[in-house]
């Protein structure tokens, strides 16, 4: 009998007019308007729980539920904070004369010095577009100066050797995936060294062959007699991923307490140490920091509403039930996952993708008997690759209104470091006893 049913009918998720298709071509309208993400998911999660005659508090209920009892989440706004204490003028001038004095005497020596304050700053900002906004802007800049390089290749330069930050520690995408995953932060850091240096390494190589190639010029060498100098005066700023690193694996903190005490540090070195924090600039620190976490915050928050609005559709084991049925090795699943990551990231903000994409695999991944921690840095290594991936890799854009040269012009230099980064990748993805090495010697036992 019809009159007995309600108001709105269940449809199936793949119904155009379902309410969860139509909660999705909300988002994606609210996005294409110019809304930012996080308020876009929530606007669509919002229609679909109205739609679906639901409980509109229920989701601001696992909302609260979700932020409060992540102690975790504190260890974000934490990183950023340190990361802002430590990016001030006078640091960051120590920290490229220390870069330049190792690698600016080799061939391409300034491209050199791009990639290497690249990791030297991972533990500054955690950020791929933060990298390439700050210190990667000063990088574009020098190597620019009186023609020594095209804007082309520098501009491209600093947007590859960007995304290595965020897979070495303390990184915010890998925060983000713990949690989700519930993966230990501190083996997850572990876990992206030796991928981070190994993006960085094949970086380095073809930038030595393409300076061979192209008689890039090379740095005056720093005499070795001052390197000693130049190393004292970076020393404490080096220290603090070591500091960070070496708290955590020791038992002496917890993630969140490290992040506070490098935080607390960062401080103490820019305000005292160098001198270079003063008041105003304390305050503009402060300020950008909150802007940061809220922004971050905010992405969380809509993540999670759209979440309960995936679990309330049960996608997360109708996929798994889907992959079962294909009969996928891990291998063959994790292939699968570098394709949908890569696309993703070429079109999506990543951690949108760790929060919304990530928990809808996790289940799959673990019926699978992939490693939680070797998964999160494969999907971290994606989804930065795909911050350089044509057409719409968010990397390649902010590159372009920095170095002021066109895409194509731009994507002709980026696709030879694409082409190495991927093989990393694929070594990566191939060879989990590689990611785990480091993790395995500080005890994990995956």
């Amino acid at each position: 009998d019809h009159r007995d049913l309600p108001s709105f009918p269940t449809r199936r998720s793949s119904d155009l007019t379902s309410p969860f298709a139509l909660a999705l071509g909300a988002i994606v309208a609210l996005s294409l308007l110019g809304v930012p993400i996080a308020q876009a998911m929530i606007g669509g999660s919002i229609l679909y729980l109205w739609l679906k005659g639901m409980d509109m508090g229920s989701a601001a209920e696992q909302l609260l539920n979700g932020t409060n009892s992540s102690y975790l989440m504190l260890a974000i706004p934490l990183f950023v904070l340190a990361a802002n204490f430590m990016s001030t003028g006078s640091v960051l001038d120590r920290l490229l004369r220390f870069c330049n004095a190792v690698v600016g005497r080799f061939p391409g020596g300034l491209a050199q010095v791009n990639v290497l304050q690249s990791i030297v700053f991972a533990s500054m900002s955690g950020s791929a577009l933060a990298d390439a906004a700050g210190s990667g802007r000063l990088m574009q800049s020098m190597m620019t100066r009186d023609g020594r390089y095209t804007r082309e290749f520098a501009g491209a330069l600093t947007a590859v050797s960007a995304v290595i930050g965020p897979i070495l520690p303390p990184s915010i995408p890998l925060v983000l995936y713990a949690l989700v995953s519930g993966a230990s932060i501190g083996y997850l850091f572990l876990a992206g060294v030796l991928p981070g240096l190994l993006l960085a390494a094949v970086q380095m190589a073809l930038v030595y062959v393409q300076a061979k190639r192209r008689r890039f010029p090379v740095e005056p060498a720093v005499p070795l007699r001052e390197l000693p100098r130049i190393t004292r005066e970076a020393l404490p700023a080096l220290m603090l991923p070591v500091i960070l690193l070496g708290c955590l694996y020791s038992g002496i903190t917890t993630p969140t307490e490290a992040a506070g005490l490098a935080a607390a540090y960062a401080l103490l070195v820019a305000a005292l140490l160098y001198r270079s924090l003063q008041w105003r600039a304390l305050y503009a620190s402060l300020l950008a920091s909150a802007r940061t976490s809220v922004s971050i915050g905010m992405l969380i928050a809509g993540a999670m509403v759209f979440n309960y609005v995936i679990t309330s559709e049960n996608i997360p084991a109708t996929l798994s039930a889907v992959l079962r049925t294909l009969d996928l090795s891990p291998l063959a699943f994790l292939l699968l996952v570098n394709l949908l990551l890569l696309v993703l990231g070429a079109f999506l903000e990543g951690s949108t993708i760790i929060l919304v994409i990530l928990p809808v695999l996790l289940p799959t991944a673990a019926a699978l008997g992939v490693d939680p921690v070797h998964f999160g840095v494969i999907a971290v290594l994606n989804i930065m690759i795909g911050l350089v991936t044509p057409p719409y890799g968010l990397l390649l854009f902010m590159m372009m209104r920095i170095a002021d040269v066109s895409l194509t012009a731009l994507l002709r230099e980026v696709l030879p470091f694409l082409a190495v980064m991927f093989g990393a990748l694929a070594v990566v993805t191939l060879w989990p006893d590689f990611v785990l090495a480091l993790p395995r010697l500080a005890g994990y036992s995956g």
